[in-house]
């Protein structure tokens, strides 16, 4: 029974890795996977309401548009994060370079998450799937507000650009085997941490309303340093 058991299971095995061969035969050349969202969103739609939200949103996309003007659409939406693919890293570079420019100069958004990978990936019904996709989504989650963090084949680009690039060195990440070097690429000015509002996370220059203490952070508005004052430990200032 065992032995038959064992044969049942060995050939479902080999059937399932026979799938696996031929799902990864039909990945497309190696494409530059890039997420990217808005740091204070969620905090803009408690403190100040959805439809202060939406408007934010709805900003983002636009400019989002504008960027992609001539390259292919975004993949998807998800909540306020965008996903995007590139052919290659230096084509992604250009694109983001001129977003992320845009999305500093405009007073009406809050910093920025970016995160990017380079490497196969599997088309499925319009969307993208597989290891590169899924590295990428996790390196955007570590990113901190005003940051853009890419592995080595974006990075090697931004060199090669002459954009400033810091290598963070060897870093582990959720659900992701073994650990990857990652780097900050400065495709935008670079934000100063004692500038950005802990709670929605804009950045100066804006209308400053003043400090919590004299060694405390700045905030934005009455509201978001309202919202600080009620529960400080909800918002993690920037490091």
């Amino acid at each position: 029974m065992r032995a038959r058991m064992w044969c049942r299971e060995g050939s479902h095995l080999r059937t399932l890795e026979g799938d696996m061969r031929q799902r990864e035969n039909s990945a497309t050349p190696s494409a530059t996977v890039a997420f990217i969202d808005i740091a204070g969103f969620s905090a803009i739609s408690d403190v100040y309401g959805d439809a202060a939200a939406l408007v934010v949103l709805e900003v983002f996309e636009s400019m989002v548009r504008d960027a992609l003007s001539g390259y292919e659409p975004p993949i998807k939406w998800i909540g306020d994060e965008a996903m995007l693919s590139f052919p290659e890293p230096d084509t992604a570079i250009q694109v983001l370079g001129t977003l992320l420019q845009a999305c500093r100069k405009e007073s009406r958004l809050p910093l920025t998450r970016a995160g990017l990978n380079h490497g196969p990936v599997i088309h499925r019904a319009g969307d993208l799937f597989g290891s590169t996709v899924n590295i990428a989504a996790r390196i955007t989650a570590l990113a901190s507000p005003g940051q853009l963090l890419a592995t080595q084949p974006i990075a090697e680009a931004a060199v090669t650009r002459g954009i400033a690039v810091r290598d963070l060195g060897m870093v582990a990440l959720r659900s992701v085997a073994g650990e990857v070097p990652l780097y900050e690429i400065e495709l935008a000015p670079s934000a100063d941490s004692a500038w950005i509002d802990p709670v929605c996370k804009m950045h100066a220059p804006y209308s400053s309303y003043r400090r919590a203490a004299p060694d405390g952070p700045w905030f934005c508005s009455p509201r978001c340093e309202e919202a600080y004052q009620r529960s400080p430990r909800t918002y993690e200032v920037p490091r």
